[in-house]
């Protein structure tokens, strides 16, 4: 498995605290969940990634525009700051521009840097896809479009196993928990099209109805974009994604014990 997957997994395993260090701090049992969180960041401030990580991301997106937005050595700091605030945090690149240009040398230094993943647009050039670069996985960004062909189409991207995950740019509103089961049938048919893990951009708000609702769609990670409040929005998003896997795990374990 590649390290989106194993994050993936990781995630859905309590993990007990450490004991107390050299700093007198220890850290916290970190509960189960469903689906993983990350944090998309709106800049390489490293104090910035660390306070996300220590609010409970398990991972971070950085964003590139292919013109020098985000320094490399900043998004180095960042990147190493993350990491020492989490060793199994992930670090990802999300390309919002300049694909065109890129070649085997920036992806090579975007591993330097510490990224593990990055995100391309379905516009980007298909010889990316053939980079096969050690530990630096492509995740492909998946619009929603009517048609009943659409997933058909989309289908085609399990064919290139370079594809690690993908991300739902959905544009789901924040009233994600009244969708009917029609509505969710539509997105799951793109979603189940490509066989491998999903991300979903998710609003600050997203409650346990939404919550609900997401799990429905099938996926394996929740991004949530930085804010002013990133570090609260964090705690309150983890904690509804806890609360969710105990309810399906306890749901999971009821029957009804029949004899005949």
């Amino acid at each position: 498995m590649g390290k989106l997957s194993d994050l993936f997994a990781h995630v859905r395993k309590t993990r007990s605290g450490k004991g107390m260090g050299f700093a007198g701090k220890s850290s916290p049992t970190l509960k189960a969940r469903e689906v993983a969180l990350l944090v998309e960041l709106s800049g390489t401030d490293a104090g910035n990634a660390e306070a996300a990580v220590k609010a409970g991301a398990d991972g971070l997106i950085f964003t590139w525009d292919g013109q020098g937005k985000g320094n490399t050595d900043a998004l180095h700091s960042a990147v190493e700051a993350a990491h020492a605030a989490g060793e199994q945090v992930l670090c990802g690149l999300h390309l919002t521009g300049g694909w065109k240009k890129l070649e085997r040398k920036d992806f090579e230094r975007f591993k330097e840097l510490g990224l593990s993943f990055v995100i391309l647009p379905l516009t980007a050039p298909a010889r990316l896809l053939g980079l096969h670069v050690k530990d630096l996985e492509v995740v492909v960004s998946v619009p929603m479009r009517e048609g009943e062909l659409y997933p058909v189409f989309i289908r085609n991207l399990s064919a290139f196993e370079k594809v690690a995950a993908i991300h739902l740019d959905f544009n789901l509103s924040s009233e994600v928990g009244s969708m009917s089961i029609e509505d969710i049938l539509r997105y799951r048919a793109v979603r189940e099209a490509v066989h491998a893990p999903a991300l979903i951009h998710v609003s600050s708000t997203l409650g346990e109805d939404d919550a609900y609702a997401l799990l429905a769609l099938g996926i394996q990670a929740v991004v949530l974009a930085e804010s002013k409040d990133t570090g609260q929005q964090v705690s309150a998003l983890r904690e509804v994604l806890e609360k969710v896997h105990r309810d399906e795990k306890d749901t999971s374990t009821l029957g009804l014990n029949i004899k005949g």
